[in-house]
């Protein structure tokens, strides 16, 4: 399982996944699941991946390495993608490639219970574009996050979710975003033992087109315990602070 998820506000896009897959309770490794390709001056995209390793391993493979475009007969890439749009379009070919790869092992594989689905987080900016951030689905299909919808999910989102729904919106300071994703990671972490540390952030300003921030947060990162430590204090004083429920005493 997995926790990723992208935050686009007015200032930048700020994108947060943590690094664990396991196959089975015992198990479990690391794995990077925020990956960066970055020209500074010229483009920054990230990509964060959910659901089957072996797929999303091929999936950026091939965009690394290129893939022919099926009308223009151009080699595509990552790296030079003219637009945002076409990134993801790359990235839905990669998926359809791949899993028209895996093909028979496929069908074997899921009707033993092995699930190749996988989820996708594309987001970036390319020079002369906008910034922008789209959700690829197992089909290859993709959604673009909105200012009215301005983050978006993939994998274990649940315990996340509410967080992000009632903290975050198109205005929020870009680095009270990245504070909010961290809180939804550690709601995740605390409530799913299959999503955990290390944590890779990456943040990027509008039009910078470079990283003003890409860093691991581990178990010994002294920020991110003191926010875990503050976070569950607010909360317990927060309910306290509210009003005892009045239904004492009254009958169904």
């Amino acid at each position: 399982m997995t926790y990723c998820c992208g935050i686009l506000v007015r200032e930048g896009l700020v994108m947060v996944a943590d690094t664990r897959t396991n196959a089975g309770l015992d198990n479990i490794s690391t794995f990077r699941k925020l990956h960066i390709f970055e020209q500074p001056g010229e483009r920054v995209l990230m990509l964060a991946t959910s659901g089957n390793l072996s797929v999303t391993q091929g999936v950026v493979n091939f965009i690394v390495e290129g893939m022919e475009h099926p009308e223009s007969g151009v080699v595509e890439s990552i790296m030079n993608t003219p637009n945002m749009l076409h990134a993801a379009h790359l990235v839905g070919r990669a998926v359809r490639r791949t899993r028209a790869e895996i093909g028979d092992v496929e069908e074997q594989a899921v009707a033993e219970g092995v699930s190749f689905d996988v989820a996708l987080l594309l987001g970036g900016q390319i020079a002369g574009g906008p910034l922008r951030l789209f959700m690829i689905y197992t089909a290859g299909n993709s959604i673009e996050c909105t200012q009215d919808t301005n983050y978006l999910q993939v994998g274990e989102h649940k315990y996340g979710k509410p967080i992000l729904d009632r903290a975050v919106t198109y205005d929020t300071d870009i680095y009270d975003a990245l504070k909010i994703g961290l809180i939804s990671m550690d709601s995740t972490i605390r409530s799913n033992l299959s999503v955990g540390l290390p944590i890779d952030i990456a943040l990027l300003r509008r039009d910078a087109l470079r990283l003003e921030v890409s860093a691991r947060i581990d178990s010994n990162d002294s920020y991110f315990r003191e926010l875990r430590d503050s976070w569950s204090k607010a909360l317990r004083a927060a309910h306290m602070a509210i009003p005892t429920p009045p239904y004492r005493g009254r009958g169904a």
